[in-house]
């Protein structure tokens, strides 16, 4: 599976209006057991949009947060805190259980890092990005 993000569309236009959708994340990525691309906005609705055009998926998708946007202001409900534009610290805790604690604290003293630099480089690594 393949993800893209993208930010907002409507954002590249000078002097244009804010639309709702543009609070939030969304996601299309080509999903191998779909055999199409999917449209997301975690935070904000399950499920998604499915198409075989990515751009044509990403257009929908706009379109159904709109119209959530739209249908939660109709009811009165409070949003969703917005996902775009997010901006992240570098820092959150993570649960892993004492066994794996310990296999990683064991790890990173054999390599003589700090367990915060071996986990940064694992999951780095994980990822394809390089260390």
């Amino acid at each position: 599976m393949r993800w893209y993000y993208t930010g907002t569309i409507s954002s590249l236009g000078v002097g244009k209006k804010m639309k709702g959708s543009d609070n939030y994340l969304k996601l299309v990525y080509w999903s191998d057991e779909d055999q199409c691309y999917v449209g997301r906005s975690p935070g904000l609705f399950f499920g998604g949009v499915h198409g075989e055009n990515e751009l044509v998926v990403f257009k929908e998708l706009v379109k159904v947060i709109d119209d959530w946007v739209e249908t939660y202001e109709k009811e009165g409900k409070k949003l969703p805190p917005p996902t775009a534009n997010k901006s992240y610290s570098g820092k959150f805790n993570l649960r892993v259980g004492e066994e794996l604690h310990e296999r990683l604290a064991l790890e990173s003293v054999k390599l003589s890092e700090s367990l915060n630099t071996y986990v940064v480089k694992a999951l780095k690594k994980e990822l394809g990005l390089s260390a």
